[in-house]
């Protein structure tokens, strides 16, 4: 769960000025919960990403994600610095500046995240550890395993437009496994953004990782995907759980 700025010991916000100056503004994230604190924060020196945590989940989710994140190349923002104190962990980050994509069918954003896409599908999985298929998705199937980095999560909020091109955050969920997951895992976006499932299957044929995937393994990673939202969407009353249970499930429903 998110938590306000001035929430932070005053030892930790002092110890955020020594690396970026005197601390001029903050603005909290607008989505997502990894870290109690994912904030852009304005100092006199400069402008950076951080991301604290105290409690214990949150710690580890951090604690992997840095760990993740300064183990690849060209996607992430860079790490900048950490460290911990009085029982927090901070991490600073390059920010970066600028929209996320539109994903709505026919949208040029597409073809930059297409290449972006391209060149993920090729990256080998960092010598770190990370999350199994199943770990990650609580279902799986042999087709799924791989050596891929698959950062399991390409949601709009997760992808943004910079001057040097579609950079990526949040990888606390990445994961080693076969390419085609990630771009099994894109379809519930794609829908989401106005794709119809058969426009979303469409698009994700350029890529070979999709095109050689046995139409049987994606009918199976569907139903199970589906089935796990649908339980999630009864046990909550979070809109974007619920969203995903039906994206996932038109998507099941015309792979069925």
């Amino acid at each position: 769960m998110r938590s306000d700025w001035a929430n932070l010991p005053e030892p930790v916000e002092a110890a955020v000025a020594e690396r970026i100056g005197d601390i001029i503004d903050v603005y909290p994230a607008p989505s997502g919960d990894h870290a109690e604190i994912a904030s852009t924060v304005i100092g006199s020196t400069g402008t950076i990403f951080v991301k604290a945590a105290s409690s214990g989940p949150g710690v580890r989710s951090l604690r992997y994600e840095l760990t993740v994140t300064r183990a690849i190349d060209r996607y992430p923002p860079a790490v900048l610095w950490d460290f911990e104190s009085d029982g927090w962990l901070v991490v600073g980050a390059e920010h970066l500046d600028g929209p996320h994509p539109d994903l709505s069918p026919g949208n040029p954003d597409l073809d930059t995240l297409a290449v972006t896409l391209e060149g993920l599908q090729e990256t080998a999985a960092p010598d770190v550890r990370l999350f199994p298929p199943a770990g990650r998705l609580s279902f799986a199937h042999p087709a799924m395993d791989g050596d891929s980095l698959v950062h399991s999560d390409l949601n709009p909020a997760n992808l943004i437009l910079t001057s040097q091109g579609l950079r990526i955050v949040d990888w606390a969920y990445a994961t080693k496994a076969a390419p085609w997951v990630e771009l099994a895992l894109l379809t519930q976006w794609l829908i989401g953004n106005d794709h119809t499932p058969a426009q979303a299957e469409d698009w994700l044929s350029q890529f070979p990782a999709w095109a050689g995937t046995d139409p049987e393994v994606l009918d199976d990673f569907a139903a199970r995907n589906a089935s796990k939202w649908a339980n999630k969407s009864r046990q909550s009353t979070e809109r974007w759980v619920h969203d995903l249970a039906l994206w996932t499930y038109e998507w099941a429903a015309y792979r069925a």
